[in-house]
């Protein structure tokens, strides 16, 4: 059985990626990757989330998630069992010593800790929004050096 805190975080996951209108559409999109809840329990989690309703652009009441920029609705989403396997990052872009990683909403701050934790010599450190990181490198670095060695910690980067 899988744990609660996993099921809130594929709950944010699911409500951030696509317009839900009603909780047998979430309770649904669940089953397909291996939560089996009752509705009762749903409607706890989304209290305890305090997820609402909302109208969307199109007038249609959508589940909402609490201003948390960590989990924006995305323009494009990406099928629930890509967004479990996938590392976040969209590109990488060099100015001097620095870099800037942009991301998928949500995933800078796993991706910073990644590079952080590598403690890859030319790094000297990231600072993480929710779907950008900047990466500070050393003085005299190539950007073509700095991406082979991000490769060992995510091999998504190019």
């Amino acid at each position: 059985m899988k744990g609660k805190a996993n099921r809130l975080e594929m709950i944010k996951m699911l409500i951030s990626s696509r317009e839900m209108c009603c909780q047998e559409e979430i309770l649904h999109a669940l089953q397909q990757v291996g939560y089996d809840i009752t509705q009762a329990t749903l409607s706890r989690d989304l209290k305890q989330l305090k997820v609402a309703k909302a109208a969307s652009i199109n007038g249609k009441y959508i589940f909402v998630l609490p201003n948390d920029t960590l989990y924006k609705r995305v323009d494009k989403p990406l099928p629930v069992t890509d967004m479990l396997s996938s590392t976040g990052f969209l590109s990488i872009r060099f100015s001097g010593n620095m870099a800037v990683i942009k991301t998928r909403p949500g995933y800078a701050s796993s991706i910073a800790f990644n590079i952080d934790d590598a403690n890859l010599p030319d790094i000297l450190g990231t600072v993480a929004g929710a779907d950008t990181v900047l990466m500070v490198i050393k003085a005299g670095k190539m950007p073509e050096e700095i991406i082979h060695q991000l490769q060992n910690v995510d091999p998504s980067i190019r």
